[in-house]
């Protein structure tokens, strides 16, 4: 900081000798050194310097100093190449030190993981420290930090979290929102509750990066903050398709093959719609570049999917050899991260994306392929830098959306609550939304709690409530691993929980070798379903492991499963089992393949999932789901699907996910008995249910007697399972009133 601002503790890191009235502090022969581990700098940090000097964010400097100095919050507007995400924590790290961290460290949030950890390894670098020490990164599953870390990369999620802990996050002295145009849940939420915290804490400081028009909504959210604006860095040049192209994956494979052929230099970006079509990309590229002439280099495809779970490849990496051409696709998730990519010379961007869109009233996603915002496809234009190029497959003058949707009018929020719901435990008020989520997927979220008893009568958190925020999972998938402690059966449901909690174990065959895929899956098959399927395959990975001879990557190739999926369950499943030691609730022995522990196993996973349960109506596997009265099909990856025809299919499931997109189909399905679902769900959601046959049947399960005397009242059943049922419900169970 300038020493007009702080004049007892001068700043004596050499990069502030730009700002007027600085002197950097001079040991020896201009031996100068790093005040934040006390060694002298390298010669590669002068090298970096001289580069940092040339980012727009740099020419904004002393500006942003004396806004940090003068205001708890401020919003800075600007692009990623500008160097915002490396540069403005880096003076924060300076903000911090020069009141000795009286007040606490700097954290700065991202929205996925391999950003986090790219900062923070680029801000060690230019900073001349050790990653880990004075410079670290916080990610689901993984810390890079110590006691000495005075600057921390995190995502979004990982910070709220910390909340818990500690809700007025009196560790840091300054915040960091980066992405916040991204409007990922965690960074709303965190944007609504700094803005309470800001007036419990008057010395804490907070910056938030954007780009417009999100810059302009914070402006309106934040009433007389200052605005700081980087000049943006220069777009490439534009090509954008003369007609609206609906064969858009095609021709965005095409060009990549035409960009190719021209052996132009620089490697090539492709925007698609979904991570399904990144991969499928993938093996289309896979098979084409062995049939490219040796004199056009070589072509190397990349996926890159965030949020698929696992980091991804660096994006800095060398090509594997000389002449060689990466081509990175991605999907429409986080354009920021690609700030690092100083290799892309071409972009070519589909203009579409393919999202999930939660609906509260069927408690299920619904699969949507809509247009990307105007932000978005600005940034796509700035990847390749001025001298590149970006292929738009969409008319120029189509009409796109100014910003990108905030994904909590988009999600289930029922997690969120939960969360908000304990932060009022921890002292913080209402939460305010920059958009206040939809009234109707609250009042379902609230419905949901407390269904899963997580409320009480007075709609504050209960006690089972608060035990399942602690834990990091869903609370229908919290509520279950609670109630596997009374049933004797933590150690199958913890490995359920983190099978489903990582990305799919199963790899997709390469093309031709489908049915060998699906006999090798065949092999963990269990007769219960899926969810017992899942612990088969966990328990035989760790097998794998254990069997010196044999390599648990070569195993898990010989089976067509994805090793870094089962390493991320290997790793969430030791986390949650810290996580219950540490609250002190009890583990049992394994006991997996006893007909007692498959009987608890279900009655576990009733007691968070009773409101995923399906029947099958007519014997042909149309599943009528009973919430919200669709029918949807047994995925065919599924161990149902797979054997449907020589044993059957059961009558009565419960399910895990179910999406509605064109083949509506339930996911992670086991058979369940009706007997035990009436056991397991709270009556009060029970006779909440639509009426149906199904409904019936288990009404005359429950009071066979009363059913009796209503039967003559009934319409008959259809084949759509949508009788009327019996209306006399028992005043008892009347929808309880959600405070």
């Amino acid at each position: 900081m300038s020493q007009e601002n702080n004049s007892a503790e001068p700043d004596i890191y050499p990069e502030n000798e730009e700002c007027p009235g600085e002197d950097p502090l001079v040991f020896g022969d201009e031996l100068e050194l790093n005040q934040f581990d006390g060694l002298p700098f390298s010669s590669r940090y002068y090298k970096l310097l001289k580069e940092r000097k040339t980012l727009p964010v740099w020419k904004v400097r002393c500006e942003f100093e004396d806004a940090l100095v003068n205001n708890q919050l401020i919003v800075v507007s600007g692009t990623a190449k500008t160097g915002r995400s490396t540069q403005i924590p880096q003076w924060c790290a300076e903000f911090c030190l020069s009141a000795q961290y009286q007040h606490g460290m700097v954290v700065c949030t991202q929205t996925n993981r391999q950003q986090a950890v790219d900062l923070a390894l680029r801000v060690a670098d230019e900073m001349d420290v050790n990653i880990g020490h004075e410079v670290g990164y916080t990610i689901t599953l993984e810390t890079c930090c110590s006691s000495d870390t005075v600057l921390r990369y995190c995502t979004d999620d990982m910070l709220l979290r910390e909340m818990m802990s500690d809700p007025f996050l009196e560790h840091y002295g300054v915040i960091i929102i980066d992405q916040a145009h991204e409007r990922t849940v965690s960074t709303d939420i965190l944007l609504g509750l700094l803005k309470d915290i800001l007036l419990q804490r008057p010395e804490l400081r907070v910056v938030v990066l954007a780009v417009p028009p999100m810059t302009d909504k914070l402006l309106g959210h934040y009433v007389g903050v200052p605005l700081i604006s980087l000049e943006d860095s220069c777009s490439a040049e534009v090509v954008h398709s003369n007609s609206g192209n609906k064969d858009y994956f095609y021709s965005a494979l095409r060009l990549v093959l035409e960009i190719h052929r021209t052996k132009e230099d620089g490697d090539i970006v492709v925007f698609f719609a979904s991570a399904g079509e990144v991969y499928c990309a993938h093996s289309i590229l896979q098979r084409e570049r062995t049939r490219l002439g040796v004199e056009l280099g070589q072509m190397v495809p990349v996926v890159l999917c965030p949020g698929q779970g696992g980091l991804l490849p660096s994006l800095t990496e060398q090509p594997d050899s000389r002449g060689s051409r990466k081509v990175f696709l991605s999907n429409q998730q986080g354009e920021d991260m690609w700030w690092a990519a100083e290799s892309v010379n071409f972009v070519i961007d589909t203009g579409v994306q393919k999202k999930m869109v939660y609906n509260p009233r069927i408690r299920a996603n619904s699969e949507v392929l809509q247009t990307i915002s105007q932000f978005q496809a600005d940034v796509r234009k700035r990847l390749s830098g001025p001298t590149g190029k970006c292929f738009c497959l969409y008319p120029e003058d189509s009409q796109l959306p100014a910003e990108r949707s905030p994904q909590i009018l988009e999600s289930n929020i029922t997690s969120t609550v939960l969360f908000l719901k304990r932060m009022e435990i921890g002292g913080l008020g209402q939460c305010d939304f920059i958009d206040r989520p939809d009234p109707e997927g609250l009042m379902q979220a609230l419905e949901e709690l407390d269904y899963l008893a997580a409320l009480d009568d007075d709609g504050n958190l209960s006690e089972i409530g608060i035990i399942m925020s602690e834990i990091p999972l869903d609370p229908q998938m919290a509520k279950s691993l609670l109630a596997s402690c009374e049933f004797d059966c933590v150690s199958e449901m913890l490995t359920i929980a983190a099978m489903l909690s990582a990305p799919s174990c199963f790899l997709e065959p390469p093309a031709g070798m489908t049915h060998e895929a699906v006999q090798c899956h065949r092999k963990f098959q269990h007769p219960e379903g899926d969810h017992f399927t899942l612990i088969n395959i966990y328990n035989a990975f760790k097998q794998s492991q254990r069997e010196q001879y044999f390599s648990a990557e070569k195993w898990c190739q010989d089976y067509y499963l994805d090793h870094s999926a089962l390493k991320t369950a290997e790793a969430i499943r030791s986390e949650l089992t810290d996580t219950l030691n540490r609250i002190e609730l009890p583990i049992s022995e394994p006991s997996f393949g006893t007909k007692t522990n498959t009987h608890n196993i279900k009655r576990t996973l009733l007691a968070g999932f009773f409101m995923q349960i399906a029947r099958d109506v007519d014997g042909s596997g149309n599943y009528f789901i009973l919430t919200h009265k669709h029918m949807a099909q047994v995925h065919p990856f599924s161990s149902y699907g797979a054997q449907s025809h020589k044993l059957g299919l059961p009558e009565w499931v419960i399910f895990h996910e179910y999406t509605l997109s064109e083949n509506n189909c339930m996911r992670t399905v086991s058979e369940i008995s009706p007997q035990v679902f009436i056991q397991m769900a709270p009556l009060y959601f029970f006779y909440n249910l639509p009426p149906s046959e199904s409904k019936n049947i288990l009404q005359d399960m429950l009071d066979p007697d009363g059913s009796r005397n209503c039967k003559e009242q009934r319409a008959a059943p259809d084949s759509s399972d949508t009788d009327s049922g019996c209306a006399a419900v028992p005043q008892t169970y009347d929808r309880c009133v959600i405070q």
